[in-house]
């Protein structure tokens, strides 16, 4: 059987989470290579691409997935800056805690 004590840390976890998601939402992180542009939020939702009339169009689809995946990865290291924030605030082990146990 749950706790009061576990069930109120379990509420307060869904209700930093929720906070953090709509922090992400808020943070725009870009990429661009060679005339293509995209612009990602910290939830890895596609904000804008904007493509310069010069590009090639044959070279296109390979700078677009280039572009496209350094934004997402750039989006997925701003969130989990963020969740380590939110688990530190929490009292619960962060990466660089973790790293120091195995020492």
């Amino acid at each position: 059987m749950t706790s009061l004590k576990q069930a109120r840390d379990l509420f307060r976890m869904q209700r930093d989470a929720k906070r953090v998601r709509k922090q992400l939402k808020k943070v725009h992180v870009e990429a661009e290579s060679a005339g293509v542009k995209v612009v990602v939020n910290g939830e890895q939702e596609v904000i804008r691409i904007e493509i310069a009339a010069d590009v090639p169009k044959e070279s296109l689809p390979a700078l677009l997935m280039d572009t496209l995946n350094r934004a997402l990865k750039k989006a997925q290291v701003v969130s989990a800056q963020h969740m380590q924030e939110v688990m530190g605030d929490m009292g619960l082990p962060t990466e660089e805690g973790m790293r120091g146990m195995g020492s």
